[in-house]
């Protein structure tokens, strides 16, 4: 269960009507607080405020640990589905020979596979900065050795002595 969502179980509700649904799932309707614990307790189970927000709030009579922990395993399940994209970086200089930005290629073309966003950064060294368009000729002939289909998150853009893009997978 997520840690900012307590509910309020048994004598922590203090309201003095709720709408009561027993444990067969029938919709008993509104009745007194008292009522719904009374109920409760003779089931031997917990009277537990399921939708607080609504007036009178609906509460039902459960076993608390066996909700807890069902509700745990579903938002288990529901991170376990999330897809956890990282986003990778693959650097490049000016002076960089083909075979080493073909070798650099095949790596993102194995992030792009696995739906990994990949940053590309050619850096500047020294006096490099001068020419911004040898960076950019870098970035475009490693662009054209992708494999894989991508699209630009980001256009080419220079900040801090690097040129960088954003690829996104298709």
């Amino acid at each position: 269960m997520s840690p900012q969502l307590r509910l309020r179980i048994n004598e922590q509700i203090r309201l003095p009507q709720v709408f009561l649904i027993d444990e067969n799932g029938q919709r008993v309707g509104a009745i007194t607080t008292s009522e719904a614990l009374t109920r409760a307790k003779a089931a031997g189970l917990d009277l537990v405020e399921v939708v607080p927000n609504q007036r009178p709030p609906v509460c039902k009579i459960i076993d608390y640990g066996k909700f807890q922990y069902e509700q745990e395993k579903s938002d288990a399940q529901q991170r376990k589905r999330q897809k956890n994209r990282e986003e990778k970086e693959m650097r490049l200089s000016l002076g960089i020979d083909d075979h080493d930005l073909l070798i650099k290629a095949k790596k993102v073309d194995q992030f792009l596979a696995k739906q990994h966003k990949v940053k590309i950064v050619v850096r500047f060294k020294g006096r490099q900065i001068t020419h911004p368009e040898l960076g950019k000729q870098t970035l475009d002939k490693f662009l054209g050795m992708l494999q894989q289909r991508y699209s630009l998150e980001k256009t080419p853009l220079i900040q801090n002595r690097q040129l960088f893009t954003v690829l996104n997978p298709k």
